[in-house]
């Protein structure tokens, strides 16, 4: 009989008396951090066109609040409805885990755009920076999703199954770390590749819902299942989103082939 690892990690990272610092929120902190810090060498280098330098924590702030509120809402409101609906106090227990990507995704779009209009930079070349750095907040997520053993995956024998016993006694795939890997790893050296040179407006965003879609629907069948994630048509809600991802994706590829090349500064000069 084959030995598998049972999942005993603690979500919580830290005891500071009535605080608890927990890896969920870390993992969050230091993918905004990387964030700007990419941000900040992308302006240096001429690929990202902020009036200023500082602008970037400002805008930084209102697309992690956007993720916040808007993958908040989306996990509650897209998977699990009905509980929420009935337990509204429960929304605001972040601490808890619980955020959905293509909510936050939303809620980012929105932060950005009302950002872009305070600063007067276009709206999409806000987004095309944020889908790149964002790869790596996306990734940590993913581990500090494992960390919780929230997510889990469907019942396997694979030699790298583990057991969750805050779900039952059963092997199981770390389907978490799989996502860590394509969405943090896979995803962020697609990004990467792309984003060296100056691109039209849309470009990266375009490229990011494409990858991101395909990466997801590929990863989404070893998740559990689990009626609030129940789709239709054989696909699970996630799979469905995901579609609709990289459909976004491609009408945003489109929209922005007819676009200008965003130029460095020193060939706008």
């Amino acid at each position: 009989m084959k030995s598998y690892w049972v999942h005993d990690l603690d979500p919580v990272l830290l005891h500071l008396g009535p605080l608890d610092i927990r890896w969920y929120g870390l993992m969050y902190v230091i993918g905004l951090f990387i964030a700007v810090w990419w941000l900040g060498k992308r302006q240096e280098k001429g690929l990202f066109a902020l009036p200023k330098k500082e602008n970037i924590q400002d805008m930084a702030f209102y697309g992690f609040l956007g993720i916040l509120i808007g993958g908040r809402l989306g996990n509650c409101f897209l998977y699990n409805a009905p509980y929420f609906l009935t337990h509204p106090i429960d929304i605001i227990k972040v601490w808890e885990g619980g955020m959905s990507f293509h909510g936050g995704m939303v809620g980012a779009a929105v932060g950005l755009w009302i950002y872009s209009k305070k600063i007067k930079v276009p709206f999409m070349h806000l987004l095309d920076n944020t889908a790149l750095v964002s790869t790596v907040g996306l990734g940590l997520g993913r581990v500090a999703n494992f960390i919780n053993g929230e997510l889990h995956g469907k019942v396997t024998d694979v030699a790298w199954a583990v057991i969750f016993p805050n779900v039952d006694d059963l092997p199981r795939h770390p389907v978490q770390l799989y996502q860590a890997f394509t969405d943090g790893v896979v995803l962020l050296l697609i990004m990467f590749l792309f984003s060296r040179k100056p691109r039209k407006n849309g470009f990266l965003s375009g490229v990011f819902g494409v990858s991101y879609g395909i990466l997801r629907i590929i990863t989404e069948p070893f998740r559990a299942e689990d009626s609030v994630l129940s789709g239709c048509c054989g696909l699970t809600k996630g799979q469905i989103y995901s579609v609709l991802t990289l459909i976004a994706g491609v009408l945003i590829l489109i929209w922005s082939a007819k676009q200008e090349v965003v130029m460095k500064k020193e060939e706008q000069a």
